[in-house]
């Protein structure tokens, strides 16, 4: 035989006891929370700094079993900003073969056409430009 014992008082809240918040209330902390982590998200993604710096081949030429001749544009946001860009050789499976940094310095145009020659480990297939950065190491600019 069972029999129900109501719960000792105080050890849990009863429908009476306690306030409840306003739903509108929730509904406005809710808001301001996904707002606020919205704007964080927002801020810790995006660049620091906007300095924009693309790179277009615009041509190679095999000259030998081990050089390659590669012809590439840097556009950047600011000429006066010197750059750094990694041209590099690959072989016609694909793979790596040869790689070289270029600096380019700062100039009075935001487009500047460099060419370059990149010695290979392999018979060359095609060049391209793999990258360019504003970070500069100090070794090339000596």
């Amino acid at each position: 035989m069972s029999t129900s014992r109501p719960a000792p008082l105080g050890r849990y809240p009863s429908d009476r006891s306690g306030r409840r918040m306003p739903r509108w209330a929730v509904v406005a902390l809710a808001t301001v929370f996904v707002t606020v982590l919205g704007v964080v998200v927002y801020l810790g993604y995006r660049p620091l700094v906007s300095t924009p710096i693309t790179a277009e081949r615009l041509g190679f030429e095999i000259l030998d079993e081990s050089t390659l001749k590669i012809r590439f544009k840097v556009t950047r946001d600011e000429p006066g900003q010197e750059v750094v860009c990694v041209v590099r050789a690959r072989s016609r499976d694909g793979s790596e073969t040869g790689r070289r940094e270029i600096y380019v310095p700062p100039s009075d145009s935001d487009a500047v056409e460099v060419t370059t020659h990149i010695t290979t480990s392999q018979p060359p297939g095609m060049g391209d430009v793999y990258g360019c950065s504003a970070d500069v190491p100090a070794y090339l600019t000596r």
